[in-house]
């Protein structure tokens, strides 16, 4: 007998668990403003609308807790706007508003530590064999070892009954031809049919979606993908038409966009006028009474969709005719003494927060690279100029990694590269936070490649 006919129920839970933390928490912690009626309403309804707009609660069969980790902390961002805004809307402002922070800083804690238990009792309520599904495939190609990765992966409560396919085979999981699978499904109450398009006529796709559709059965199709899987890659529909895109930007949601922006505003203003303010009069007596120059030296770089714009930094050299086609090697005799220093604190970086200020830069991304040097990679290293999909950063994913400064061998660039890549695919507020964090920790300690 299968164990997971109460799965359903799993959603209403969970939303009656969140909504019971939230009100215990502001019952306990404040009583004043919570015994307000038109309070409590508001409370619970902004949480559902809220919710409901991200759509938070459903959930993948292969959803784990850091599978939609952005989503929560989006939730969080919006629910607590819409919690703080309730004392203007209502008239009654807290005298310490900085109780209510640790409230809702408590709120926020215990509906994360939810999610983490949530997560870890359908992991081993299905490794207990509740709440799985029966699932065969329909047509073998390359592409089913890939699939069973999924299927025989425990957590997520497939189970694989084997596979149907014209072409006779000797693998256990074989299950016979197409015209086969009608009777074994109806049989062995297969919950799911994953068909693979590429190895089915239109006649036996049309059938099998009738089937499906008679016999509450879900049918998923497999798309001929002539190669060209990615991990950045989703699926969207115009009409009724699937259509693959291949390079899925986190970071083209205007929402994502917005909020970055806003980052960058607050944190280069912040870094502007507390440090900048006292360090430019400081260098530049410092930097001139060195060698004669400039205080800042600009250079032409490549950032967002290849676009040319002024890198701003602190002088760090003599004044030479290879500043724009040359990077700074070990042992540069053309860095001054103060530049040393400058570049091996990272300091000489600083200025860029102006660029972050005006918008031709984020404060993380892939580092922007010189018209030369882009006009040479571009050319010889393979998806150079995927990087240019986002602004590029004062520090970044590959510069974290210790993948910085003077490029020595092919590999370096190469990872760099490949670094760049995957922030740009992969990016979120937490990964920011992470590689902000880890510069600081590596400008303090110093870094062997900063010369």
């Amino acid at each position: 007998m299968k164990t997971r006919s109460y799965s359903h129920l799993i959603i209403p839970f969970s939303v009656l668990i969140h909504l019971a933390i939230i009100n215990g928490i502001l019952f306990i912690m404040t009583p004043e403003t919570y015994y307000n009626t038109y309070s409590i309403l508001f409370y619970n309804i902004s949480w559902l609308v809220i919710t409901y707009s991200l759509d938070f609660y459903p959930t993948a069969r292969k959803e784990k807790f850091m599978t939609n980790i952005k989503k929560m902390f989006y939730l969080y961002i919006i629910y607590g706007l819409a919690y703080f805004s309730w004392f203007g809307i209502s008239g009654n402002l807290p005298e310490n508003i900085k109780y209510h922070l640790v409230i809702y800083l408590i709120i926020c804690s215990l509906l994360t530590v939810y999610r983490w238990i949530f997560y870890m009792f359908i992991r081993n309520y299905r490794l207990s064999g509740g709440n799985y599904v029966n699932v065969v495939v329909i047509g073998r190609d390359k592409n089913l070892k890939k699939i069973r990765k999924v299927f025989d992966n425990p957590y997520f409560g497939y189970r694989y009954c084997g596979f149907f396919d014209e072409k006779p085979s000797e693998s256990p999981t074989y299950l016979g031809g197409i015209f086969d699978c009608y009777k074994y499904i109806i049989d062995n109450s297969v919950d799911e049919v994953y068909c693979t398009a590429a190895k089915l006529s239109k006649s036996d796709l049309q059938n099998l979606i009738n089937f499906a559709d008679n016999n509450l059965i879900k049918l998923k199709i497999i798309p001929d993908n002539k190669d060209i899987y990615t991990a950045a890659m989703t699926v969207q529909k115009y009409d009724k038409i699937p259509v693959l895109d291949v390079r899925t930007v986190p970071l083209d949601a205007d929402f994502g966009r917005m909020a970055k922006r806003v980052f960058d505003v607050v944190f280069s203003s912040i870094v502007i006028v507390l440090l900048l303010s006292w360090l430019v009069p400081l260098l530049y007596v410092l930097i001139k009474l060195e060698s004669p120059g400039p205080l800042f030296f600009k250079q032409n770089r490549h950032g967002l969709k290849r676009q040319t714009f002024k890198c701003i930094k602190f002088r760090s050299m003599a004044d030479n005719s290879e500043a724009n086609t040359k990077m700074a090697t070990k042992g540069d005799r053309r860095v001054t003494r103060i530049g040393k220093i400058l570049r091996k604190t990272s300091i000489d970086e600083l200025p860029q927060f102006f660029n972050v200020f005006m918008g031709d830069m984020s404060v993380v991304g892939p580092r922007p690279h010189m018209e030369q040097h882009t006009s040479d990679y571009e050319i010889s290293v393979d998806k150079y100029l995927v990087r240019h999909f986002v602004k590029p950063g004062i520090t970044g994913l590959a510069q974290i990694k210790g993948y910085r400064g003077e490029i020595i061998k092919p590999s370096d660039i190469l990872n760099r590269i490949r670094l760049d890549i995957l922030y740009v695919e992969k990016w979120s507020f937490l990964l920011d936070f992470k590689i902000i964090l880890l510069t600081i920790f590596n400008a303090v300690s110093g870094e062997e490649k900063a010369y």
